[in-house]
């Protein structure tokens, strides 16, 4: 079975995966106007966030017979419209989970000490210590839209600094140390909320204007699942007029953002799409991959 490598994959599970006898070439730069002269020639494909795999690809690849994306999403890739073409779709769901949670908990430490605003004063040389008297965020309320693996990462961390944890997510019906509420319930009661879900036609915005105007004044907010579940347009006045206190997002609507207005308002924090970049995740992530083609390729 022929293999091509599309995004950065860890080079020892590319030796493992050649070592059982699997073709595979690595192309970690290609570019989407290169994909669909070259893929053609290959059987599978690894992917991640930088390489999407679109209906017009797809149509042109008749070898391909799986697809893995190194990642919990695959809001990158037309699943259904490859899977009716008889393309198998794998991704890796557990493999970043510790990663996205840890950057999560740690952007909520973040703001809760102003930890951002504070490195910036004392590397400009200024001693401002009287303007940065933050907040615990043991005992507050954290909402966690969507529970899955990476939501329950979360839960688990938070709980063992003495936050209190409840959650929305139509897709679970109970789950153990968490207390299950409606969407609004959870706008209403929330000091900090963290996004955990796909970017799906349904959650796409569904975090807009009119769910802001129903959240607890002072609200913290953390996106490290996709851009364009928030609308950033209501973020952004939702932030300037005092209904949030901050947003530390990972991930946005366009990546990298075509307005950084958002990025600039002082009760902002970001970065570039980093939840899975720790040498843990990526390695999970590589060793998934190969064991999922290895498996593949013996079938």
């Amino acid at each position: 079975m022929k293999v091509l490598i599309c995004d950065k994959t860890e080079n020892e599970y590319i030796e493992q995966m050649r070592a059982a006898g699997l073709t595979v070439d690595v192309r970690d730069d290609i570019t989407p106007e290169e994909l669909p002269s070259v893929l053609p020639a290959y059987d599978g494909m690894v992917v991640r966030s930088r390489t999407k795999v679109k209906q017009p690809l797809i149509d042109v690849c008749p070898n391909l017979k799986v697809i893995v994306r190194g990642g919990a999403g695959l809001d990158t890739i037309d699943f259904e419209y490859a899977r009716s073409k008889g393309i198998t779709v794998m991704n890796t769901p557990l493999a970043n989970s510790a990663s996205v949670a840890e950057l999560a908990i740690g952007y909520m430490l973040m703001m809760a000490r102003s930890l951002y605003q504070a490195t910036a004063t004392v590397k400009a040389e200024k001693w401002d210590k009287k303007n940065f008297n933050g907040d615990e965020i043991g005992g507050k309320t954290l909402g966690l839209v969507g529970v899955g693996n990476i939501g329950k990462e979360v839960s688990k961390r938070a709980a063992v600094m003495g936050m209190t944890v409840i959650a929305y997510d139509p897709f679970v019906k109970e789950i153990a140390g968490i207390k299950l509420v409606t969407l609004d319930e959870l706008l209403a009661q929330s000091d900090y909320i963290s996004l955990h879900l796909p970017k799906t036609k349904e959650s796409t915005n569904m975090i807009g204007a009119e769910q802001f105007a129903k959240m607890k004044k002072g609200v913290r907010i953390v996106n490290c699942a996709r851009g364009g579940i928030v609308e950033e347009a209501a973020l952004y006045e939702a932030l300037t007029n005092g209904t949030v206190a901050g947003a530390a997002l990972d991930v946005f609507a366009e990546e990298p953002p075509v307005d950084w207005k958002l990025l600039k308002l002082d009760n902002v924090i970001g970065s570039p799409h980093i939840g899975a970049a720790t040498k843990e995740a990526q390695a999970r992530v590589g060793a998934e991959v190969a064991d999922k083609l290895i498996e593949f390729a013996k079938k």
